[in-house]
């Protein structure tokens, strides 16, 4: 397994250049310009702060640990510079998440998500910015655990990739409500916060580099995530970015919300 004193010391490196990575975010936006490039399409953006940001965490955990992708032969690191770069681009900052989660032997052991504008409209006093952070068998920190009330079924889902199968999806579950947000970090956000009570995204679309982060919190606090077949995500070197059958994930209830998947949704998508 994976050596602790090793696993703690990138923990400890990731919180930190997460904190760096979160001014440049600030940075960026406060400067003007944003230097939008499409990559695929109006809805999958990138921009100055994704690059600089990218560049940042890299290097740093480079400079510290000189095998960085993969450390020893099993741990692999997997950086989202900045999730939810479309919210970002339209100014919605609460979206916006700096995503760094470490995985060994192809499963998520710890995670640092890191909100460059958390509080960004509490007031000029107030706080901006938070780091939450998580390590399996230990917990995790920077935020305060809260269920949604028992018997209330509360689901998180996209923001800007909504399609035909994803809200035939979410209408089988007869949710008590939906909150449609940006960005796989803030989604696992609202269930550890006791927002939302599933995150279901039923379509392609989400990477490793997405969920890896999200996924170890998650299960630090006792949640789970798959997609939406029910198997759980790898994250050794060698797998597939994409996500391609969806994600299911919830902090409680897991099963009820897997149960209720309709088989046409899963025919529909291959893991």
């Amino acid at each position: 397994m994976a050596s602790p004193t090793l696993l703690m010391r990138v923990v400890a490196s990731a919180y930190s250049v997460a904190e760096k990575a979160a001014t440049i975010v600030r940075k960026v936006m406060a400067g003007g310009d944003l230097g939008i490039v499409e990559k695929s399409g109006a809805n999958d953006l990138q921009t100055k702060a994704d690059r600089l940001v990218q560049m940042s965490i890299c290097a740093s955990l480079a400079r510290k640990f000189p095998k960085a992708t993969i450390i020893g032969e099993e741990l692999v690191i997997w950086v989202d510079p900045l999730d939810g770069t479309k919210e970002y681009t339209e100014g919605l900052l609460d979206h916006v998440t700096v995503l760094i989660g470490i995985a060994y032997g192809g499963k998520a052991i710890a995670g640092v998500i890191n909100q460059p504008y958390y509080n960004y409209e509490a007031g000029a006093d107030a706080v901006l910015g938070r780091t939450i952070w998580g390590v399996l068998g230990i917990g995790a920190f920077g935020f305060q655990l809260t269920e949604v009330p028992a018997g209330k079924h509360i689901i998180v889902t996209t923001r800007s990739h909504g399609s035909t199968l994803v809200n035939d999806c979410i209408s089988a579950l007869n949710p008590d409500s939906i909150i449609r947000v940006g960005g796989a970090g803030n989604k696992i956000i609202q269930l550890i916060e006791g927002k939302a009570s599933a995150y279901v995204f039923a379509s392609p679309g989400c990477k490793k580099w997405d969920t890896c982060a999200p996924e170890a919190i998650l299960h630090a606090v006792g949640g789970k995530i798959t997609d939406i077949h029910g198997n759980s995500f790898q994250y050794n070197k060698e797998v597939k970015h994409m996500n391609s059958a969806g994600v299911l994930a919830s902090l409680r209830n897991y099963d009820y919300y897997a149960s209720r998947i309709p088989n046409t949704v899963k025919q529909s998508l291959v893991p």
